[in-house]
């Protein structure tokens, strides 16, 4: 973007991803957002046949240039339920901050509801803060799972050479909860009976201190597997000057 040029709404448009040339564009973005080497891209491949089996790739565009995209799969769980898993998305770095990933999650809860579908989930790293605070508080996802080293190390150096740690995020289509969170109205929620806190300072953590960023990944994820054995889940999230505190209660 240009120096001194202001970005509205209005200035993106969002569309599915269609062609070989969406496709190698969204390739080029995963390098320029995360740094990864080819090791670890999502192949333009993988983009033609989540298009094709069922899944959805969306780009979000400032004039011709794409400057965001997602990508999801389709997903069976045991049972029969049929979900989408929204498996990337990413915005190039100055780009954040105009609510580009609401818009790309919006059109992909259209896209899922015009399937007669109630759920899509998708993983984030627990240490992202702002990730968890948008998924939890202003899409009203919900927490009940965490994985350990979900993907093995990777190239990116965003991930700071830590385990990739995962929680899951579901994304309840339908419920009162989602309308009205993505309305930006508050939502009802459970008691709270736990709360974890991470401190607010750990990106700079990560980059300066990786042994004391890997205690408190450690420890995060050994007191929430302790919660989620409880039956509880992460229902709200709380942000301050010094922590994020990620908020236990019943989840029916």
């Amino acid at each position: 973007m240009a120096s001194g040029q202001t970005l509205s709404a209005p200035d993106i448009q969002i569309r599915a991803l269609e062609s070989q040339d969406d496709f190698r564009g969204a390739v080029q973005l995963q390098k320029s957002i995360w740094g990864f080497e080819d090791v670890d891209l999502l192949p333009a491949r993988l983009f033609v046949v989540a298009t094709k089996i069922g899944g959805h790739a969306f780009g979000a565009f400032h004039n011709a240039r794409m400057v965001a995209f997602c990508l999801s799969i389709p997903g069976l769980k045991t049972g029969g339920q049929y979900y989408l898993h929204s498996h990337m998305l990413g915005v190039a770095p100055e780009y954040r901050n105009y609510g580009i990933g609401r818009q790309l999650k919006l059109q992909q809860r259209e896209e899922a509801l015009s399937r007669e579908l109630d759920l899509m989930e998708w993983t984030f790293d627990p240490l992202e803060l702002k990730n968890a605070y948008f998924n939890i508080e202003r899409l009203g996802a919900v927490i009940r799972r965490y994985v350990r080293n979900q993907y093995g190390k990777t190239s990116s150096q965003l991930h700071g050479g830590l385990p990739t740690d995962r929680c899951t995020a579901e994304w309840w289509l339908r419920s009162d909860r989602v309308v009205q969170a993505i309305a930006g109205r508050a939502f009802s929620k459970p008691a709270i009976e736990a709360k974890v806190t991470v401190p607010a300072d750990i990106e700079q953590i990560r980059r300066n201190e990786p042994r004391r960023a890997r205690e408190v990944q450690s420890a995060l994820c050994d007191r929430f597997e302790e919660l989620f054995s409880e039956n509880l889940a992460v229902v709200a999230f709380e942000k301050s000057g010094t922590a994020g505190t990620y908020c236990f209660g019943r989840f029916a």
